[in-house]
């Protein structure tokens, strides 16, 4: 049995494991001006998705936000609509 339902769904957990790793980089660990960087180009990419995609994304934010265990992540997910600019799309 694979460990994510679909390609949509191990796709959205890498990113999320990325975008988390760079909004939470200290300035040693990675350049703020390249954090913001990345962080900009992902809200461009959200931003060009369909509303149909970008529904469905927000709602595979959630499951993941439920299942998550580690506070800090959960709180990230749950933000992530909100801080990449799905939410007044969203449901």
């Amino acid at each position: 049995m694979p460990v994510y339902s679909s390609l949509t769904h191990a796709l959205a957990e890498a990113l999320a494991d990325v975008l988390w790793f760079v909004d939470s980089c200290e300035d040693e660990q990675m350049d703020p001006d390249d954090a913001v960087k990345v962080l900009e180009g992902v809200a461009y990419l959200m931003s060009l998705l369909s509303s149909d995609q970008r529904s469905e994304f927000v709602d595979l934010l959630g499951t993941m936000a439920e299942e998550e265990t580690d506070p800090s992540r959960r709180e990230f997910l749950q933000s992530f609509p909100e801080d990449f600019g799905l939410a007044e799309d969203a449901g």
